[in-house]
């Protein structure tokens, strides 16, 4: 049996394990604004849509609407190495604007939302709100930071929003979403665009398009672009040495271990007493997940998100590098991340642990040697709870 405390690293206000709804501990977080009055009719820009997952399948869905034009307002790219108080204050000036629609709802502002999310730069847009928004910051572990949110009276775009060529071609192809979402990746479109454009419904074959909620879209997204690398990926040559990667961001620690041999992946979440989710915890919650040469066909119950933002890094990486490796994630969260940001925190950070230089190995007893150097946790506590670093092959010697 699971104690209540140990439910929250698992859960991560997502699932409601404990039976509480909304989640006790991001009810608490409370953070200053940056602006406490907000007009109850905007004029200005949307960089972005936002759909809810309360009341599926009638979501709320809307514009966000910036409250100060901000460079990188929604780019989590942009946002990486900035201050936790940094990026807080940018997400606070985006207010959340909501309407009740279906999922299928073909709706004059279910379209404009839409138009909207394939745009390649903010639109600007007139939006009358049903009561003035009341300053309020709402977090996730899976979608970043959301500012106050209000009932949306009326909507409308004040200019054509610029969609690119691609983004047009491929939502008006009767592609399935995960093809169209590849496409559009392969195309130079980032993930976090994709998303939106998954999220709003303007992909996927024609009678099967619908809303889909923010947060699922995200986790959905991470999913489909990793599977698609990872067909490549197994057919490319294995490594042929072993490389420890590394990078760190608001107190998430990331140690990556490539070793020779077909691909396999398996990632680890050390929380530490303190971190957001286990703050009432005495002792480090390790927690993993693992994936054979095949894949997976169940979802990641224990880490959910994270895992699958580290995973497509992960595939990002041995693509471009067009190798196919045994792979081991230890992530370890610290006394510092005292509030959840999103999943985005996971997925650039370790992008940024494969634009460093690896140290290089011979052996795998000389790159656990140095992977325990660099984490807080013994190895020897991984060690023991992982299928990866359990086997025994002559690579290893």
């Amino acid at each position: 049996m699971v104690s209540p405390a140990r439910l929250c690293v698992t859960c991560k206000g997502g699932r409601s394990l404990c039976g509480q709804n909304p989640c006790p501990l991001l009810a608490r977080i409370a953070v200053k604004p940056k602006v406490e009055s907000f007009p109850q009719n905007f004029f200005g820009k949307s960089p972005n849509v936002f759909v809810g997952r309360e009341g599926y399948p009638d979501v709320r869905i809307g514009p966000l609407a910036a409250m100060e034009e901000r460079e990188g307002i929604d780019s989590p790219d942009a946002w990486f190495g900035r201050p936790y108080g940094e990026v807080i204050e940018m997400r606070s000036l985006l207010v959340r604007s909501n309407r009740r629609e279906n999922i299928f709802s073909r709706s004059r502002v279910a379209e404009q939302v839409r138009e909207i999310a394939m745009s390649s730069e903010p639109v600007d847009i007139e939006i009358g709100f049903e009561k003035r928004p009341v300053f309020r910051l709402s977090f996730s572990d899976v979608t970043q930071p959301m500012g106050p949110s209000a009932g949306m009276k009326s909507m409308r775009l004040a200019e054509n929003p610029k969609i690119p060529r691609v983004v047009e071609r491929v939502t008006s192809d009767d592609l399935k979403a995960s093809d169209a979402g590849f496409e559009l990746y392969r195309k130079g479109l980032d993930v976090h665009r994709i998303t939106s454009i998954f999220s709003a419904g303007v992909i996927g074959t024609m009678e099967r398009r619908k809303l889909v909620p923010t947060r699922y879209s995200i986790t959905g997204v991470d999913d489909i672009i990793a599977k698609r690398l990872l067909e490549g990926v197994r057919d490319h040559p294995s490594v042929n040495e072993f490389l420890v990667y590394e990078s760190e961001y608001l107190d998430n620690h990331f140690v990556i271990l490539l070793m020779p041999g077909s691909w396999e992946f398996e990632n680890f979440e050390a929380w530490a007493p303190g971190s957001f989710w286990s703050r009432s915890l005495k002792d480090t919650q390790i927690i993993r997940e693992y994936e054979p040469f095949g894949g997976r066909t169940n979802y990641a119950e224990s880490q959910g998100g994270g895992y699958y933002a580290s995973r497509i890094a992960v595939a990002e990486a041995l693509a471009g590098m067009r190798r196919q490796a045994r792979v081991v994630v230890f992530r370890e969260v610290y006394e510092g991340y005292v509030i959840p940001l999103g999943v985005w925190v996971v997925r650039e950070t370790a992008r940024r642990a494969f634009r460093n230089r690896p140290e290089r190995f011979a052996t795998l007893g000389d790159a656990l040697s140095y992977a325990g150097s660099r984490t807080r946790i013994p190895l020897e506590e991984y060690r023991k709870r992982s299928v990866i670093l359990s086997q025994k092959r002559l690579w290893d010697f």
